[in-house]
Order: structure tokens, then C-alpha cells, then sequence
């Protein structure tokens, strides 16, 4: 299992086991994360699973392919760091990975 750590808006932080082939989606809706709604089902369709990537983590997890980015224009509160989670796939390499989730989703 690969360990990741949410931080919500008001700084509560809450590491959980997530199953690798997953998204760190899927590991937030399993553990009922707050701040993570996830309306489309992780389909890339909506931005309500937006969340800011530790920037220790940004380069590891590489840059969002077109389809995220353009989700990405409806979240709120974009940052250089965002990423839709339920495109970030779980694997060993990203044990200890920390994402924040924004104050509200889109």
C-alpha cells in the first residue's frame, strides 16, 4: 500500500492507505476525505476532485496532459501545483505523497 496525506482548507491532515493502480481519487472517496467530491466518477469530466500537489512532489508526478489541463480551467482557485486527482494513478514511487484540497471545488 502507498501511503497519502490530505490536508484540507482549514489544515487538518489525515494520511491514508491507498491501493496502487488506483487514483488518489478513488484512495480519497474510500477513506471519505473531506473536499473531495468527485462528481464525474474520475472520468476527467468535471474539476471537483482538484487538489494542490506538495511542491516536493510536482516534478515526481510529471505535468497534467491536455485533457486534465483544460478540466482544470473549471476548478477554482488554479494554482501551478494543481492537479485533477483522479488522474494522479497510485504506485510505489509516490508513497508519502501530500495533496491539499482548495476551499471549495468548482
Amino acid at each position: 500500500m502507498t501511503k497519502i496525506t490530505f490536508i484540507d482548507a482549514s489544515g487538518q491532515s489525515r494520511t491514508v492507505d491507498a491501493e496502487d493502480g488506483s487514483t488518489v481519487m478513488e484512495a480519497a472517496l474510500k477513506n471519505s476525505i473531506p473536499g473531495i467530491e468527485a462528481e464525474c466518477g474520475g472520468a476527467c469530466a468535471c474539476a471537483t476532485c482538484h487538489v494542490y500537489v506538495d511542491d516536493a512532489w510536482v516534478e515526481k508526478l510529471g505535468k497534467a496532459e491536455q485533457m486534465e489541463e483544460d478540466m482544470l480551467d473549471f476548478a477554482f482557485d488554479v494554482r501551478p501545483n494543481s492537479r485533477l486527482s483522479c488522474q494522479i494513478k497510485v504506485r510505489a514511487e509516490i508513497d508519502g505523497l501530500t495533496v491539499s484540497t482548495p476551499e471549495k471545488q468548482g
